[in-house]
């Protein structure tokens, strides 16, 4: 007994001391949003906004402790519809969530996808950023006026990048943008890329007269000299980032891009309130509002039937934009 009675006090001390970290509220246990074997599609190339979004997400939930090992992949094709078919295809899987935004919209009406964003569970819509115009920091474009000049004699001949199929934000925002330029948007010589990361290429080697992509994608080339900042796209200039708005350079654009997470169909109540509490507790997490601020996003948070409404929306806001634009 005399050997005895001190090694169990000492296992109860240990308890005791083990017990604080586990019960801590940003442990997973705690809120009930570990997810073991969470796998996150990233439905375009690396390097783009999608990719960015997933691992930034990913690498914020195992910081914050909400759950652990998440598995972020690519399958990149046809503007996000390669992953969404894969996604859909997924029906009754809880542990699989894939990243999109408004490029994923466009590409299921441009490819005609038989697979469409009302086939999936809505998660969550995360975040909401304008997007960047840049040229490469040897480029002969200085200002966003100097680039529209030489765009408006002969726009066929200024091919325009962007990270998105037609009908996505980097296709719709330079034809917006060359409409209020007194260009005729079906003039525009746009090259659609598979995310930001593949377009960088051909904006760093001039393989295009300029590009178009969401600014936390481009951040750290643009802060690094890299490639030079002509404007943003949406209403306000971007925090720390020299550029001005289309509309204070005097073309009426005031355009932004969104991105958030859907899962396969066929959820059950349980799985689909699983994803929605991770991604809520996420969105609280002070690893999460750091990294939105870090990348020039700003807060859009909306889950289950609020953001489901919201792509129905979106999806007949590309179709009207395109419509208008005469493309």
């Amino acid at each position: 007994m005399r050997l005895r009675t001190p090694l169990a006090l000492l296992g109860a001390a240990l308890l005791v001391l083990a017990g604080p970290p586990l019960l801590t509220s940003g442990s997973g246990a705690d809120t009930g949003t570990q997810i073991p074997g969470l796998r996150f599609m990233v439905p375009n190339t690396p390097g783009g906004g999608y990719d960015i979004t997933a691992r930034t997400a990913a690498k914020d939930a195992e910081d914050a402790g909400l759950t652990h090992n998440i598995e972020v992949f690519n399958l990149p094709g046809a503007g996000g519809t390669v992953g969404l078919t894969r996604l859909v295809g997924e029906h009754g899987n809880g542990k699989l969530a894939m990243s999109m935004g408004l490029g994923v919209v466009g590409a299921v009406r441009s490819n005609d996808s038989p697979k469409t964003l009302a086939d999936t569970t809505p998660i969550a819509r995360l975040t909401e950023e304008q997007d960047v115009v840049v040229v490469a920091k040897d480029s002969p474009y200085k200002t966003i006026e100097d680039l529209v000049d030489a765009w408006k004699k002969n726009p066929g001949k200024m091919p325009v990048g962007g990270g998105s199929s037609p009908g996505g934000p980097d296709h719709i925002a330079p034809m917006l943008m060359a409409r209020a330029a007194g260009i005729e948007p079906k003039n525009v010589n746009y090259v659609p890329f598979d995310g930001g990361g593949e377009l960088l290429a051909s904006i760093l080697g001039n393989k295009v007269a300029f590009g178009v992509s969401g600014v936390g994608e481009y951040l750290d080339q643009i802060r690094s000299g890299e490639l030079r900042l002509l404007a943003v796209t949406g209403p306000k200039r971007v925090k720390g980032l020299d550029g001005p708005t289309l509309k204070e350079s005097g073309y009426d654009v005031n355009f932004t891009n969104w991105r958030g997470i859907v899962a396969p169909p066929g959820l059950s109540e349980a799985e689909r309130e699983k994803l929605t509490g991770l991604v809520e507790n996420l969105h609280k997490s002070e690893q999460w509002q750091k990294s939105m601020k870090r990348n020039g996003w700003e807060d859009a948070f909306a889950t289950g039937d609020e953001f489901g409404d919201f792509l129905d929306a979106q999806d007949k806001r590309v179709v009207s934009v395109l419509k208008e634009l005469g493309l």
